[in-house]
């Protein structure tokens, strides 16, 4: 997703305008998440960014857009421009501790037997 919102509408108050795009920021990330994953992949990942403009965007997580768009709010920014990339991700299973374990006491050698 790339888009412009628009932060200032006409016969809109401007708290139900950034209410309504961190919705819409909500259910695509809901939506995309949803997606069916590679076989490889364990989990969506987004690469996001956010700026008054497509030239001026920075990258961020996607749980900190909801916090940039009020602080864009609250300086008055008119439009706010904001790109949310997903991309499947391969997490490697790491063992538990009790897994752990389990491979050093299975012994060859028979400790009677000795």
């Amino acid at each position: 997703m790339k888009k412009i919102f628009h932060l200032q509408q006409k016969n809109k108050h401007p708290d139900r305008v950034i209410e309504s795009v961190k919705y819409d920021i909500r259910r695509y990330l809901k939506r995309e998440r949803k997606k069916k994953l590679p076989e490889d992949a364990t989990f969506w990942d987004f690469d996001c960014r956010f700026g008054e403009n497509s030239d001026e965007a920075e990258s961020l997580l996607a749980s900190e857009i909801t916090a940039a768009l009020d602080k864009a709010h609250n300086s008055g920014w008119n439009q706010c421009y904001i790109e949310i990339m997903a991309r499947a991700v391969q997490k490697n299973r790491t063992e538990t501790p009790e897994e752990e374990k389990e491979e050093d006491n299975t012994d060859d050698t028979d400790p009677i037997l000795s």
